[in-house]
């Protein structure tokens, strides 16, 4: 793929040469000479065929977790997020020891694979928030909590500039990869106030199906605001906040039959 130079970008197809604008500028690329009917059926594809399978299906499994925790995104994500979670979504799939090349797929898979991602590139959890915390998932009753010990914000929060307050936000999904369904919630702390003064022990609890056989997933995160004239003002421009996976209970298999 080329960089596109010039005073005017091009868009459309020349020759062999496509051109077209995305999200790192104008580039261009030569159109691919494989017949897409070839592609579907000539048994010498077969491998891009299963590969693009999964592909597919690492894309779907993408959007529907995006779209379970799409309420805390808003402000977080980073551009390239989506692009980020589907090279991760296929180890997931990739890891799928039961079912054949082509078919494999996220429940089959490791979900725990996905433990650590950052929703947002640009502010890692680790890097932002200090503060030790306890993850939990108790399958059984649905109930995912986070839970975090006094801590001195200013000692123990990456503070950016501008910022005089925080949260502290968790959110957690039971997500059906094949039905494309999933059952949510959400959970936050009060605007904290970043300072030298101990905060309360907090502990975040968001409930989702009991005993569910489904992955689990439970977030935590950090969201910034600034106080001008008694009002909090959220920084929005998705820079400092941060949220990442941080458990993650993987789908139960069915009982063995008779």
């Amino acid at each position: 793929m080329a960089e596109q130079s010039g005073i005017i970008p091009l868009k459309g197809t020349i020759g062999n040469i496509t051109f077209f604008k995305s999200k790192s500028g104008a580039r261009a690329r030569e159109k691919s000479g494989i017949d897409a009917n070839r592609i579907k059926n000539d048994p010498a594809f077969e491998r891009t065929r299963e590969n693009g399978a999964e592909f597919g299906r690492a894309g779907k499994a993408t959007k529907l977790l995006r779209t379970a925790f799409q309420s805390v995104l808003l402000n977080i994500s980073d551009s390239y997020m989506f692009s980020r979670m589907v090279r991760d979504m296929m180890k997931v799939i990739r890891a799928d020891a039961t079912n054949p090349r082509g078919q494999r797929n996220v429940i089959d898979g490791e979900a725990e694979l996905l433990t650590g991602f950052n929703f947002n590139a640009n502010a890692s959890l680790g890097s932002t928030l200090f503060a030790p915390f306890t993850p939990s998932i108790d399958r059984a009753t649905g109930v995912l909590k986070v839970d975090l010990p006094p801590f001195i914000p200013i000692n123990m929060v990456a503070v950016p500039g501008g910022a005089t307050h925080f949260k502290v936000i968790a959110a957690g999904a039971a997500i059906d990869f094949e039905a494309g369904t999933f059952v949510n919630g959400t959970a936050d702390s009060t605007a904290l106030p970043i300072n030298g003064t101990a905060t309360e022990a907090l502990s975040l609890t968001i409930n989702v199906a009991a005993n569910s056989t489904q992955p689990l997933f439970l977030a935590v995160g950090i969201v910034f605001y600034q106080e001008v004239n008694g009002t909090k003002y959220g920084l929005k421009n998705g820079t400092f906040n941060a949220l990442s996976l941080v458990s993650i209970s993987g789908a139960v298999p069915p009982p063995p039959g008779p």
